[in-house]
C-alpha cells in the first residue's frame, strides 16, 4: 500500500540529559507547560493525576520512570535493585486498567541482571520503547486508512499524540484519512468529565490544520441519524484476548448507537494495549476516580452537598459490536481471540 508520511507539532513527552519532561496535560489547552521528572515516584504521580493520560503515552512515561529510578540507584551498592523493583511496583500499580503501563514496566524489568544496576540499558530500553511507538503509530495510521471511504467520522476522548507521543492511534487514522482526503467532516465528543475531547482532541487537530467540529456526547446519536458518519475511531486503554475493548466511558454506547445506525466503528490500537491473559472484558479492572470530579468544577460545586456520583473511568465495549481492530502489524475484522492469535501467527 502506498505509505502516507503522517506528522503532528504536538509531542507530549520529552527525555533531555536524563531527565523526563512531561507536557501537562490537565492545564491544555488555555496553558502550555512542561514538568521536569528527575524520580521515578514522581513520575507514578504524574500518571495517576493525569499529568499525562492515554494507554500508549502511560507506557512510554512508565519506561522513563523506570530508567529515572535506575539512575537513581544505580549508585547504591547495597539497596539498589530493592529500591528499584519497589519503584517499579508503584510505578506499574499507578492506573490498573491500561495494559500498556504494566506491559513498559515488565520489558524495563528485563534489564535487570547480575547484582548491580546499568543505567545506560534501561535509558536505552525506554529510549527504544518510545521510539516504536512513534514507528507503531505511523504504521496503524497507514493500515487505518486502507479502510476509510468518503466521509464523516466521530472520535471520542483523545486518542491522538497527547496520548500516544506519535501521530495517535484513532487520531493518526483521522491525520492520514484527512491526507488521503477521504475524510471529509471530524467530530470529536468533548468527552466528560475531564473534557478530553474539547480541551485536547480539538485542539491538537486545529493545531495541526484539522478542521474539527466539537459535540457533546448527547449529540451522537442525532449526528448518526442524520447521516454524517461512516465510522466511528477510537482507541484502547486495554484489548482483551477475544477482543473486547476497555476504553474512556461512553465508547461502549457510541458502540450500540454505531450498531443501530448503519456506522462502522474502528478500535486503533498497538499490540502492547493487546493482554492474552485477560480473557474477556469483563475480566478487565475498572478505574473508578473521586466522584468530586463530576460533583464540581475547578473547586466550585455542580450539584447539592448531599449528591453522590458514580464515576468509572472506562467501559468495555463487546468484540461483536467492533467493525475493525487495527493494529501496528495489521488489521482484524470482526475480531475474537483466533484472528487476533492468527494475525500475530501465535
Amino acid at each position: 500500500m502506498p505509505y502516507l508520511n503522517i506528522i503532528t507539532s504536538v509531542s507530549p513527552i520529552k527525555w533531555h540529559k536524563n531527565n523526563l519532561y512531561l507536557l501537562d496535560q490537565r492545564l491544555l489547552p488555555n496553558i502550555k507547560k512542561d514538568i521536569k521528572y528527575n524520580q521515578g515516584v514522581d513520575v507514578a504521580g504524574a500518571i495517576f493525576d493525569m499529568v499525562v493520560r492515554g494507554a500508549p503515552a502511560i507506557g512510554v512515561t512508565a519506561a522513563y520512570g523506570v530508567a529515572l529510578s535506575a539512575l537513581q540507584y544505580e549508585p547504591d551498592k547495597e539497596n539498589g535493585i530493592q529500591k528499584l523493583k519497589a519503584d517499579m511496583d508503584v510505578i506499574a500499580n499507578s492506573r490498573p486498567t491500561a495494559i500498556n503501563l504494566k506491559w513498559a514496566v515488565a520489558r524495563m524489568a528485563k534489564c535487570l541482571g547480575g547484582s548491580n544496576i546499568n543505567a545506560v540499558l534501561f535509558v536505552a530500553e525506554a529510549e527504544k520503547i518510545h521510539k516504536e511507538a512513534i514507528a507503531d503509530d505511523l504504521a496503524m495510521a497507514n493500515f487505518g486508512d486502507t479502510l476509510l471511504t468518503e466521509g464523516g467520522v466521530l472520535t471520542h476522548c483523545n486518542a491522538g499524540a497527547l496520548a500516544t507521543c506519535g501521530v495517535g492511534t484513532a487520531l493518526g487514522v483521522i491525520r492520514a484519512g484527512v491526507s488521503s482526503k477521504k475524510i471529509t467532516k471530524v467530530y470529536a465528543d468533548e468527552t466528560r468529565p475531564w473534557l478530553q475531547g474539547s480541551r485536547l482532541t480539538a485542539w491538537e487537530l486545529i493545531k495541526d490544520g484539522i478542521d474539527t467540529t466539537l459535540i457533546c456526547e448527547g449529540a451522537a446519536a442525532s449526528l448518526m441519524a442524520k447521516g454524517e458518519l461512516e465510522w466511528i475511531i477510537v482507541g484502547a486503554d486495554r484489548v482483551a484476548a477475544n477482543g473486547d475493548v476497555a476504553n474512556k466511558i461512553g465508547t461502549y454506547s457510541l458502540a450500540i448507537l454505531a450498531k443501530y445506525h448503519g456506522v462502522k466503528f474502528m478500535v486503533v490500537a498497538p499490540m502492547s494495549t493487546i493482554d492474552f491473559n485477560t480473557a474477556t472484558g469483563d475480566l478487565i479492572p475498572i478505574e473508578q476516580r473521586s466522584e468530586n470530579e463530576l460533583l464540581e468544577f475547578k473547586g466550585e460545586k455542580l450539584s447539592s452537598e448531599k449528591s453522590r456520583a458514580w464515576n468509572p473511568v472506562f467501559d468495555v465495549t463487546p468484540a461483536k459490536l467492533i467493525t475493525a481492530l487495527v493494529t501496528n502489524v495489521g488489521i482484524v475484522e470482526q475480531p475474537n481471540e483466533q484472528k487476533i492469535k492468527a494475525l500475530l501467527s501465535l
